[in-house]
């Protein structure tokens, strides 16, 4: 399949998630709907972005490397709001505590643009240096979500810890996955191809974006079926009512 295939393929899986997450919205089940929001927000957003790419935008060349910006461009919004979706749902019966949500989402945004800066240089120390930071900070978001919210999941009961283990190491597999395939892509030590790494970067993404809202909110509505007033956040959650 071509590479301006598997960019289609993405675009239209990101418009079906997009889709199937309005569906839920229109009866949440006791699920806050700004959840929902954030959920249509990271395929419509990721959606455009690979169309653009498909559509040969947001392209640059870089000693003979194609870098895709437009791709950068996508993570750095969808994975702060996946980020956040997470934390959200281990604080599903708590105040959102927005410094451990930003210091997560920042942590995460300087994890991304050093794998842009890495992209872009053609010096192999510095690339490499890049990437190791990134690694740092991958690992500092991992620390975070498997320690402190962990935490606060476990507090809140064994239902709300149960629920979030399971979307928490979903999502760590998968992003585990991503520095693995930078790696061993042209960017890095060029075991394959362009055309594998963009695949890899269609199909990876699918799963870590729509999948991952997919089972998140299919597990918070089966929460918000046993708690019926939904989630206990005071009133932070008016706003998106």
């Amino acid at each position: 399949m071509a590479e301006s295939a598997w960019l289609w393929l993405y675009v239209i899986c990101m418009s079906a998630g997009a889709l199937l997450f309005f569906s839920w919205s229109r009866n949440p089940s006791g699920v806050a709907r700004y959840e929902y929001v954030i959920a249509m927000i990271i395929p419509i957003w990721s959606g455009l972005a690979y169309m653009a790419m498909a559509l040969g935008q947001g392209i640059i060349e870089v000693d003979g490397r194609e870098i895709y910006l437009a791709r950068y461009l996508d993570w750095l919004v969808t994975t702060p709001l996946l980020l956040w979706a997470l934390a959200s749902t281990a604080m599903f019966h708590r105040p959102l505590n927005k410094s451990l949500i930003g210091a997560l989402m920042v942590t995460d945004v300087i994890m991304i643009l050093s794998g842009l800066f890495a992209d872009l240089t053609s010096n192999e120390a510095v690339q490499w240096l890049w990437y190791i930071i990134g690694c740092v900070c991958l690992a500092l978001v991992l620390w975070i979500t498997w320690g402190p919210l962990r935490q606060i999941a476990a507090d809140q009961g064994r239902e709300i810890k149960t629920t979030y283990t399971r979307v928490v190491t979903y999502l760590t597999v998968l992003w585990l996955g991503y520095p693995l395939i930078w790696a061993l892509s042209p960017s890095g030590v060029g075991l394959f191809g362009q055309t594998t790494s963009t695949a890899l970067f269609v199909v990876l993404p699918i799963f870590s974006k729509v999948g991952f809202s997919i089972l998140d909110l299919h597990e918070l509505r089966k929460l918000g079926q046993h708690t019926p007033q939904g989630p206990k956040r005071g009133h932070r959650d008016l706003a998106f009512a």
